[in-house]
């Protein structure tokens, strides 16, 4: 994963989240398939259990990736930024938690679109090792 690139976009335009839910720093690549995001882990953050980055701490940053994703490519095409939901987890795989004061990357790749579900293959990555892997279909409101 590219970690260095950052795509000139203001995260907050392209996620419905707002603090203290906002869970990517920053967008790295995205297109209709694949997209990279960055999260730097802070004391502050809401998600911090004993120091680490919690489970779901990991999993929402994985949905809030995707959401960037498809919100980035919406911005591009004019339209609004999508709210969606995580629907369903399978196959979930937390091998490790990441400390505060690291960074994180997170890759999305969109599997298929069924009516108003995308699902999609996600994936962390702390120092060059993959820690958290799953499959996630995430309802998108119409």
């Amino acid at each position: 994963m590219n970690q260095e690139a950052i795509l000139d976009i203001n995260i907050l335009e392209i996620i419905p989240q707002r603090a203290p839910m906002v869970m990517i720093d920053n967008l790295l690549y995205a297109d209709e398939k694949k997209t990279i995001s960055s999260f730097e882990i802070k004391t502050d953050c809401i998600f911090i259990e004993n120091g680490f980055l919690s489970e779901s701490g990991i999993i929402e940053n994985i949905a809030q990736t995707a959401a960037a994703g498809f919100g980035y490519i919406d911005k591009k095409e004019g339209k609004p930024t999508a709210i969606g939901y995580i629907a369903s987890i399978k196959d979930i795989k937390i091998n490790q938690l990441p400390p505060v004061g690291t960074k994180i990357a997170s890759e999305i790749v969109a599997q298929n679109k069924v009516l108003d579900f995308n699902i999609i293959q996600g994936k962390v990555i702390f120092e060059g090792t993959e820690i958290a892997s799953c499959e996630m279909r995430i309802f998108v409101k119409p």
